[in-house]
């Protein structure tokens, strides 16, 4: 894929291993900063936040030490949990307000919004599927707060292009940003945009206090909107060989851990649901390497089509597959995610609320 994103699990391993909490927390919003870019393997389900966090531990470390890296892995836990209970298609605390349209604009989808720290980060996006969670925030912020668009459509431009997409990262923090899911909306101007984005330009439209920006008109180019059309091609499906007499475990786009059932023979099995990709597309480039990604589990076969399917033309009856809201009619034996603390299992709608209720419970691991 690229040099960041390897798909190999015992290099993935190694990438987990050489995370230095402390430095980035120190360094982490600017973009040269020590990130993990770990989001994609994370995201896709080859490790676990709390894989991560006990990585950490047991190289020494104190929670009070590396406080600001796990309440980030905690972030992860919260969003997620935030997608079992609400639709995470719809705003969730509140209606965006100020909306002009429902599209996004052109020059964000260019890259073209002369503001160089956006402009680059969407190149960077585009070239590799990766953008730095501070340029996220600049180009949701411009997008729905300085454009006026509402967050859904752009939040999937987004995600169809980001190997770490998540719906429930991405569509929560969009609306955070949006003022959807938050108390009020997030504003970046260029003054902090060219801190953390390396960046020294002046006399943009982003050039204003925070008093001054929030009151700007939009400016008339970012008004040319247009619908982002995606494109999705889906992998046939392979020649499935399947063992009756074996349990069958099933895998797919947020479910891809090597360890899961390691240990026990069965039949394994990518699910490619197009009714899923129709709802939530990605790119070619997410799709490799989600392909590229499922090699780390033997044995695995690829089908394209939905669940019920699956289970009506193979007579499977002993299915089991792991808990995701957006695991639409499964049946069978569910199992729960890895979460840091698994029986912080509520409905917050802050992360703060949701911190206290954690918080605790994180400064007792050893």
């Amino acid at each position: 894929m690229n040099e960041f994103f390897i798909t190999d699990y015992k290099t993935i391993l190694q990438k987990i291993d050489l995370v230095d909490p402390c430095q980035y927390a120190k360094t982490r919003n600017y973009i040269n900063g020590a990130v993990t870019y770990l989001s994609p393997y994370i995201s896709r389900g080859v490790i676990s936040t709390k894989q991560l966090l006990n990585s950490i531990l047991e190289k020494g470390y104190k929670i009070q030490q590396v406080e600001s890296f796990v309440k980030e892995l905690c972030w992860r836990d919260y969003f997620q949990r935030v997608g079992q209970f609400k639709d995470l298609n719809k705003d969730i605390r509140q209606r965006q307000e100020a909306i002009l349209n429902e599209e996004i604009p052109v020059q964000v989808i260019h890259g073209t919004t002369g503001i160089l720290g956006i402009d680059k980060a969407i190149e960077q996006l585009y070239l590799t599927g990766y953008m730095h969670n501070h340029c996220r925030m600049y180009t949701a912020s411009l997008v729905c707060n300085i454009a006026k668009s509402h967050w859904h459509h752009p939040a999937q431009w987004m995600y169809y292009h980001l190997l770490d997409g998540h719906w429930a990262s991405n569509g929560c923090s969009w609306q955070w940003v949006a003022g959807a899911n938050s108390n009020k909306k997030y504003y970046a101007n260029q003054e902090n945009i060219n801190k953390y984005t390396n960046t020294n330009q002046a006399n943009t439209y982003l050039d204003k206090s925070y008093d001054a920006i929030v009151y700007i008109e939009t400016p008339s180019p970012l008004l040319i909107t247009q619908k982002f059309v995606p494109e999705m091609d889906l992998p046939a499906t392979s020649t499935i060989k399947h063992d009756a007499a074996l349990p069958t475990f099933v895998y797919n786009y947020y479910n891809l851990d090597p360890l899961w059932h390691k240990e026990e023979p069965g039949n394994r099995i990518l699910l490619i649901e197009p009714d899923f990709f129709l709802q939530y597309p990605v790119s070619k480039r997410c799709m490799d390497f989600m392909l590229a990604l499922c090699k780390n589990i033997p044995g695995i076969q690829v089908f394209t089509g939905s669940f019920q399917s699956f289970i009506d033309m193979y007579n499977v009856e002993n299915i089991h597959y792991k808990e995701h809201p957006l695991n639409i009619g499964y049946t069978g034996t569910e199992e729960s995610r890895d979460w840091i603390t698994g029986n912080v299992t509520e409905y917050y709608s802050s992360f703060f609320g949701y911190w206290k209720k954690v918080e605790k419970q994180i400064y007792q691991l050893k």
